[in-house]
């Protein structure tokens, strides 16, 4: 074999891993946690090492028909089916069908001595007893610190945990320890099980500006590639949710199918098409521009054709937004009854920024929507700073891209830095970015709408009015009048008065078309007058034409008479000389 093919096979070879269940854990791990192998979770009391462990039993047995030991040695057994009955795992129907089994062991630190001959021979036993019983593959031991309480001989804790992590390994079963965070650099009590370990995961519980915060970060990984990042994960009525941020390549696929915004207007000015299918659109505006009137006919749109929707509201309750669009010609209530569209609405301040994330990207991926509405962003300021908004926006914008999900946030626009740091933070995050005005003039308020940008298609550069009324939202042409844009009654005051110029100029023109057929009938008629003058002229010329060619016939008929009677008197006499 040669050294090339020695490393190509080398390459391929990845370390066995076993699969949690935990959604987003496995994806982190690039599998799971190493199988057969020790794992250490570890983490201050609360921030959810009890749960994720006994989570990853639980999934082990229904998920993977991996039955599994939890040995407790805090909780007694039905103190923890009550905890976790609220996340519907059922632990005394597995322990029942024999694919979990929780043992309990008290251990009195009163009773405890440091003596040379201290050894974890009872609990290897026991714990031997429980894995061969029911043939488990999955075994955890919450928590450490309770077998060595009491204990300050580091020589005998080192040799018993190593020994206690060693007898695992050679059990085959994939384990994981929960220990207790340790003073300043240490990450456990004794600092020791870190080091043992094959895999450590710290959990962190944090409170800041009085919003409380989980996180979640692998320290090490032997023989694995992980993430390295802190990623905050959720504990609800479903268990753990840990959300993994997104590939940072920037290769994720797009579409050159369109979407319509709602507004035939407003698609004629991005082509005529509307938005790209998995783009990302910002909304941005002063109060009372029509955000949120933009965003539901979005959402009505896709609805209409079909497409499920997700309305995250920041702002409003679902009853309101639906109330208040009824005022605009919109039904959304029909949506939410056929399955189309489903509301999630909360105060900002109920979670950190990086909750708000996981209960996002939770709900998209059980509700699968084709379209998804930010009501507004800018509310999240409230719980985090511009640039921890943004990075949080990022990894949305990112996983919903690799979803191909069409998503609109909307802004609040105001004349401070902080607002507009915002717009300008997030618009560059974006395909598409609108821009809605107040436009001031003539004693009215007004809306004007404009395309800041559109990625990748051809778009228009005019402002135009946006129009809000009972039947609906539009965009008309605006006016340009000697002091520049009119809208509103301007507007209408400059179409008045161009249509009373219109009917002016008409009028003048049938006025002018009036006076040239009167004057082409005076001028006809002079013509006729002419005509028959011309024409009588012309006949009393040919009369005297004809008296005179009478009067020439009538003089060569005489001379010709009078030359014939004087050639009769001439031969007279002639004839008669003759006869005799």
């Amino acid at each position: 074999m040669t050294k090339k093919t020695q490393t190509q096979t080398l390459h391929h070879v990845q370390l066995p891993k076993t699969a949690t269940g935990i959604t987003g854990l496995d994806e982190i791990t690039e599998g799971g946690i190493p199988k057969g192998r020790p794992t250490l979770i570890c983490g201050q009391a609360g921030c959810g090492k009890t749960l994720m462990s006994i989570e990853f039993i639980v999934r082990g047995a229904v998920e993977f028909n991996e039955p599994g030991v939890f040995m407790a040695f805090e909780e007694k057994a039905p103190e923890l089916a009550m905890n976790v009955s609220s996340l519907g795992f059922d632990l005394e129907k597995l322990q029942a069908d024999k694919k979990l089994r929780i043992d309990y062991v008290h251990i009195n630190r009163t009773e405890i001595a440091e003596t040379g001959e201290y050894n974890l021979e009872g609990l290897f036993i026991r714990l031997g007893y429980a894995i061969d019983a029911i043939k488990a593959k999955r075994v955890v031991l919450d928590t450490i610190e309770n077998l060595f309480a009491g204990l300050t001989n580091q020589a005998i804790l080192r040799a018993e945990l190593r020994r206690l992590f060693q007898w695992l390994k050679d059990k085959g079963v994939t384990a994981i320890i929960t220990g207790e965070s340790g003073d300043g650099h240490l990450l456990t009590r004794q600092g020791l099980e870190e080091y043992v370990s094959d895999c450590v995961i710290l959990l962190d519980h944090r409170v800041i500006n009085q919003i409380s915060t989980r996180r979640l970060r692998i320290i090490k990984y032997r023989g694995s590639v992980h993430g390295t990042n802190e990623y905050p994960f959720l504990i609800d009525e479903e268990g753990i949710s840990v959300l993994p941020i997104t590939s940072l390549k920037l290769e994720k696929e797009v579409s050159s199918k369109r979407v319509s915004s709602g507004i035939p207007a407003l698609d004629s000015m991005l082509g005529g098409k509307g938005f790209f299918k998995g783009g990302s659109v910002l909304v941005s505006g002063t109060a009372g521009t029509g955000k949120t009137s933009l965003a539901a006919y979005f959402a009505n749109e896709a609805c209409s054709r079909k497409e499920k929707c997700i309305y995250f509201a920041f702002e409003e309750s679902p009853k309101q937004i639906i109330r208040n669009m009824h005022s605009i010609g919109v039904d959304l209530q029909k949506h939410v009854d056929k399955g189309l569209l489903q509301f999630y609405a909360s105060r900002p301040t109920l979670h950190g920024l990086e909750m708000h994330l996981v209960a996002m990207y939770k709900v998209i991926k059980k509700f699968k929507p084709n379209v998804v509405v930010l009501d507004p962003i800018t509310n999240l300021i409230t719980v985090g700073s511009v640039s921890e908004v943004k990075a949080m926006l990022i990894r949305l914008i990112d996983f919903l891209q690799d979803e191909q999900i069409t998503v609109m946030f909307t802004a609040l626009s105001l004349n401070t830095v902080v607002n507009e740091q915002t717009d300008e933070g997030v618009s560059s995050l974006v395909d598409a970015w609108l821009m809605v005005r107040d436009i001031e003039f003539n004693g009215e308020r007004n809306r004007g709408m404009y395309i800041m940008k559109s990625r990748g298609m051809k778009h228009s550069n005019q402002v135009r009015e946006f129009v809000i009324t009972d039947k609906g939202l539009d965009l008309v042409e605006v006016y340009l009048g000697p002091d520049g844009v009119l809208t509103g009654s301007a507007r209408e005051a400059q179409k008045l008065q161009e249509q009373t110029g219109e009917i002016l100029r008409e009028f003048a023109v049938s006025s002018k078309d009036r006076e040239i057929v009167r004057k082409r009938k005076v001028l006809e008629a002079k013509i006729s007058n002419l005509q028959m003058e011309f024409e009588s002229a012309e006949e009393e010329l040919n009369k005297i034409y004809q008296e005179e060619e009478l009067v020439k016939q009538a003089v060569s008929k005489t001379r010709q008479e009078m030359t014939n009677i004087r050639r009769g008197m001439h031969e007279e006499p002639a004839t008669k000389g003759s006869k005799k």
